[in-house]
């Protein structure tokens, strides 16, 4: 990429090259931001001075952002609207790294409706996209934000367009039922919106609303809580289940066991929000567990660097994991008492 390189009495790198005349708006952003946010992530010095960009510093560093202007030229050269988050991701992967390269990544398009494309974000999103097309059980695992549920429902979409499946199965439990369902008002349909509602939200984004009343006429796309899977065999269907978390090991089993012929199962939760009543056992914290090992059955992690929302999303995240521990660190040593810790002392002298 680079035309020229050389170094310096004061042992700098220097790195000079060109960027297609079609890329260089789109490469540096609106207002710059896409050149400002290299600048701030980046230890060598950029200078643009037209289509030409120059870095210089320690050889390492320069080594380093000419890597990232690669993958950020391969993305501008594609025709793809960057932004500061792209140059961020671009970076972070590239730290950690990764012999897969950003641009390809990020360029990985699910479904495209209106001008709009659904791809993965980070190289953990992409490994889940990639484990949905790899097996027929997938547990997407991570905080909120990660697009777990989102980017499977892409795929569902795309897998119905592309009719290996013949209908989306979407549901949710519906966890404060309970009692109160029978107190609000209207149907059971009315009743039960409100825990199905992020689900018709995200299929909004992705298929044309004014189909939708149709598809779930014609059974083509089912939104229904978790209850109404049993005694039901789903063959031929790209089936989510979403916020597991809230599912009984029972309850789980139960799901799992609907799986028919044809079919494609994706398993999306955070285990760190259960809402079960009762202190009951979440199935998808257990599920790990009895399924290691099973064929065909994939579990993909995602972290707080895949959080895809606003930024301070992830910062908010970290801060409630670090209480967590904190606070099963302070419960522990509480379980214990001081007698405990005192024989623990006495058998440790």
């Amino acid at each position: 990429m680079a035309d020229t390189a050389d170094s310096t009495p004061q042992a700098q790198a220097r790195s000079k090259f060109s960027v297609p005349d079609g890329a260089v708006l789109a490469l540096l952003g609106s207002r710059d931001e896409n050149l400002r946010a290299a600048e701030e992530l980046l230890d060598a010095d950029v200078h643009v001075r037209g289509n030409e960009i120059t870095l210089t510093g320690e050889p390492a560093d320069v080594a380093f952002a000419e890597r990232v202007f690669t993958e950020l030229v391969t993305l501008a050269s594609r025709g793809q609207q960057l932004g500061s988050d792209a140059v961020r991701r671009t970076v972070a992967m590239l730290s950690a790294g990764t012999s897969e390269s950003p641009a390809e990544v990020l360029s990985l398009d699910i479904i495209s409706r209106r001008g709009r494309t659904i791809r993965p974000k980070t190289l953990n999103q992409k490994h889940y996209v990639d484990a949905i097309d790899k097996n027929t059980i997938v547990f997407g695992l991570g905080p909120a934000g990660t697009g777990k549920t989102y980017l499977a429902m892409a795929k569902a979409v795309q897998a119905l367009q592309a009719k290996q499946v013949t209908r989306i199965i979407l549901t949710r439990p519906a966890v404060e039922a309970g009692e109160r369902l029978g107190y609000l008002p209207g149907t059971l349909y009315d009743k039960i919106d409100p825990y199905l509602r992020p689900l018709y939200d995200a299929l909004h984004d992705m298929v044309e609303p004014d189909s939708i009343p149709r598809l779930m006429q014609a059974g083509t796309i089912e939104v229904a809580p978790l209850a109404f899977m049993r005694g039901r065999t789903l063959n031929d269907a790209f089936i989510i289940l979403d916020e597991a978390q809230n599912t009984t090991p029972e309850q789980m089993k139960m799901f799992l066991t609907r799986l028919g012929f044809g079919s494609k199962v994706v398993v999306t939760g955070d285990t760190t929000q259960v809402d079960l009543p009762g202190g009951q056992r979440s199935g998808l914290r257990v599920v790990r567990d009895i399924l290691d090992g099973v064929e065909d059955v994939h579990f993909s992690v995602l972290t707080s660097g895949d959080v895809v929302r606003h930024k301070l999303v992830a910062d908010i995240v970290d801060a409630y994991e670090k209480w967590q521990v904190e606070q099963d660190e302070q419960a522990d040593g509480h379980h214990r008492g001081p007698g405990a810790r005192a024989r623990g002392e006495r058998r440790g002298r």
